[in-house]
């Protein structure tokens, strides 16, 4: 997606845009810099003991997933909604990878990015489903508070667009705004710190047999 473009709020007062790691539209970099922290994606999955050492497996070795024919819809219509939240909520589209204020390896790339009077922050979340819900589903909701603790935000507008044979079954996007948890986001920095040990546990025994995972974490 396209870079934020600039707020009538002065950078200065919004505290995030000081914490800019790398950009999307440099892929290989932006790429090489979510390897080395703990994204949003990432934290979306730890929910178990066995999640979370599942996710440092994923984070070490790759998914191995490339994608299907649904993530690719997604990847298609991410820009059309994301201009519809700008024109309908002045939440910006966003491609920047942010670091937290607090632990620079905890990283968000929201896909919406509101600057407010006074620098408060809000984000967009966007995704489109086959499967309608009535509840916002809990790796979603994990992904959204993650971004929140990330940039200093105080709701997020999730924003989704089902779908029936890839066809939008709405005339507009559904939208719900999620206000800041933070004992949700305790939480996660739990997880995601528990999720750190293992990767330099693991990482240190690569080094020692030279065999170095293609994602290996230096922290």
């Amino acid at each position: 997606m396209g870079q934020v473009i600039p707020s009538p709020v002065e950078p200065a007062h919004a505290a995030c845009l000081q914490r800019i790691v790398a950009d999307s539209s440099n892929r290989i970099a932006w790429l090489r810099a979510r390897s080395q922290g703990i994204t949003a994606t990432d934290v979306a999955k730890l929910s178990t003991p066995k999640s979370i050492a599942s996710a440092a497996w994923d984070k070490l070795h790759g998914s191995g997933f490339g994608g299907n024919p649904y993530t690719d819809h997604g990847r298609a219509r991410e820009p059309v909604i994301a201009a519809w939240v700008q024109e309908n909520f002045d939440i910006l589209p966003s491609s920047q990878l942010f670091h937290a204020a607090e632990n620079h390896i905890h990283l968000a790339t929201p896909d919406g990015l509101g600057i407010r009077a006074g620098g408060h922050v809000e984000l967009a979340e966007i995704k489109t489903t086959n499967k309608p819900f009535k509840t916002i589903p809990r790796n979603y909701l994990r992904q959204m508070f993650w971004q929140q603790y990330v940039l200093g935000a105080q709701r997020t507008l999730f924003v989704w667009e089902p779908h029936k044979d890839f066809v939008p079954t709405h005339d507009e996007p559904l939208t719900r705004w999620v206000d800041r948890d933070d004992a949700e986001i305790s939480d996660l920095i739990v997880k995601a710190d528990a999720m750190v040990a293992i990767l330099r546990e693991r990482t240190a025994a690569a080094r020692a047999r030279e065999d170095y995972g293609p994602a290996a974490l230096y922290l």
